[in-house]
C-alpha cells in the first residue's frame, strides 16, 4: 500500500515537471515587443532564433524582428541574412546582412554589409535591398534585430541564414562550423510561413564525392601509373608485368575520372553564384589530353618501328602534362572550397599534401636506384669482347 502511494507521488511529481518545462520553453508565440505588432512569427530550427515578420507583397513591405536567444556576453555579433540568389549552398555568399553586436556602455551596435566570400568581417556597407528602421536591443541575453526591408514586388519566398560569432576588439570573427551553425539556413514562404529546411545536406555530399573521386583519380592514379612506368621496367624480372600495371592504373584514373568530371559539371550547374571558371578549364583540359592518350595507345607503332621515337616524346610530353594539370587542378579545387566554405577541407587538403610528398618521395628514390642500375649495367657491358655486347651480341642495352 506504501509503495503505491509512493509510486503514484512520483509518477504525479514527473507529470507536473514536464508541464512546468514544456510551459516555460520560450517560443515566438509567448514573445511580445512593444509598439510592434507582427502577422506571423516562427522558430527557428537551429541557434536558439526566432524570426517575427509582417509582409505587404503588394508593396514589397517586409516588417521583422529577429530575436538570437543565448548571447551571455557583450563579445558576440548576431546577423540575419537574405541571400537574393536563392540558393542555399553556399547560403552565405552574396547575402545581405543585418548585424548586430552588443555594447558593454548602451545600446547593441547595428548596421547592413553585404557578404562578398567566406573570409569576409562583416564590414559595414551598403545592401541590395532599401533598408529603414533598423535597430536593435540586448536584454536578457537575448539580441534583437529590428528592420524594414523592401523586396521585389513578385516576391513570395526567400532564402534566410542566421548566426552568431566572437568579436575580437571590434572586428567579427568567423563562426563556429558546427552542425548547428552550418544548418542554419532555410528557405522560408513569406506567405504560409512554410519553410523548407537543410537536412543531410545532399550537395555536400555531392561536393564530397567529387572531390574525392578526383583526387584518387587524376591526382593520385595517375602519377603512381607514370611512376611505375618509368622505373619498375628497369628490372628485367618486370617485365612485362610494368606495362600492364601502368595501363590498367592509367585507364582506371581515366574511366573514374570521367565520371569525376561529370559529377563536376552537374555540381557546377547547381552551384549558381560559385566562381570556379579556372578549375574547370583545367578539368576540360585533362579530359582532352587524357582521351588523346587512350587513342594513342590504339596507334602505338612496334619497339622497332621508325616512328616509335616520335610516339614516345608525344606519349611522355602529353603524360606529364596531364599529371601536372591534375595535381594543379586538385589544388584548386580546394582553393575554390576554401573561397567558398572556409577551411573545412583543410584536413582534406594536408591529407592529400602528404600523399603527393610520400609518391615524390618515392620517386626520387627509385629514380637514384634507377640510375644506380643502369649506369652499373653500362659498365658492365663495356668490360664484354666486342660481338657480346647489346648491339652485336646478346647483351641487354641500357
Amino acid at each position: 500500500m506504501f509503495m503505491g502511494n509512493m509510486l503514484r507521488m512520483v509518477l504525479a511529481l514527473c507529470v507536473l515537471s514536464s508541464v512546468v518545462v514544456t510551459s516555460s520553453a520560450q517560443t515566438c508565440r509567448n514573445q511580445t515587443f512593444s509598439n510592434r505588432l507582427f502577422t506571423t512569427c516562427r522558430d527557428l530550427p537551429q541557434l536558439t532564433a526566432y524570426l517575427h515578420w509582417t509582409y505587404d507583397q503588394g508593396s514589397g513591405k517586409l516588417e521583422i524582428a529577429f530575436v538570437h536567444a543565448g548571447i551571455t556576453s557583450t563579445n558576440r555579433w548576431v546577423a540575419w541574412a537574405i541571400n537574393p540568389r536563392n540558393t542555399l549552398d553556399p547560403a552565405m555568399i552574396g547575402a545581405q546582412a543585418l548585424v548586430a553586436i552588443p555594447q558593454s556602455n548602451g545600446g547593441p551596435r547595428v548596421y547592413t554589409s553585404s557578404i562578398a566570400s567566406t573570409s569576409t568581417q562583416l564590414e559595414e556597407s551598403e545592401i541590395s535591398y532599401p533598408v529603414s528602421g533598423l535597430s536593435a536591443t540586448y536584454v536578457n541575453n537575448e539580441v534583437t534585430i529590428f528592420a524594414t526591408l523592401t523586396l521585389p514586388n513578385d516576391t513570395t519566398s526567400l532564402v534566410h541564414v542566421w548566426q552568431d560569432g566572437s568579436v575580437s576588439g571590434s572586428t567579427p570573427q568567423e563562426h563556429s562550423h558546427e552542425t548547428s551553425h552550418q544548418n542554419s539556413k532555410e528557405t522560408l514562404n513569406l506567405l504560409s510561413g512554410s519553410s523548407t529546411q537543410v537536412t543531410g545536406n545532399s550537395r555536400q555530399r555531392r561536393r564530397n564525392t567529387h572531390g574525392v573521386i578526383n583526387a584518387v583519380s587524376w591526382g593520385i592514379l595517375m602519377p603512381t601509373g607514370a611512376i611505375i612506368a618509368r622505373y619498375l621496367k628497369v628490372f628485367k624480372s618486370a617485365d612485362p608485368a610494368w606495362f600492364y600495371l601502368h595501363i590498367t592504373c592509367q585507364a582506371s584514373a581515366y574511366i573514374v575520372g570521367i565520371s569525376g568530371f561529370g559529377t563536376g559539371l552537374k555540381l557546377g550547374s547547381d552551384s549558381e553564384g560559385v566562381e570556379y571558371d579556372t578549375h574547370r578549364a583545367i578539368a576540360i583540359v585533362l579530359v582532352c589530353l587524357g582521351t588523346l592518350q587512350v587513342f594513342a595507345l590504339f596507334l602505338r607503332p612496334n619497339k622497332d618501328h621508325k616512328f616509335r621515337v616520335y610516339w614516345n616524346a608525344y606519349h611522355y610530353l602529353v603524360g606529364y602534362a596531364t599529371i601536372s594539370l591534375s595535381i594543379a587542378n586538385v589544388f584548386k579545387g580546394f582553393d575554390t572550397l576554401e573561397n567558398y566554405v572556409g577551411d573545412r577541407y583543410n584536413d582534406w587538403k594536408h591529407a592529400y599534401i602528404g600523399i603527393i610528398g610520400a609518391l615524390g618521395g618515392i620517386a626520387v628514390f627509385l629514380e637514384v636506384i634507377t640510375w644506380i642500375i643502369v649506369l652499373k649495367r653500362r659498365k658492365s657491358e663495356n668490360k664484354l669482347p666486342h660481338g657480346e655486347n647489346g648491339v652485336n651480341g646478346y647483351g641487354s642495352r641500357p
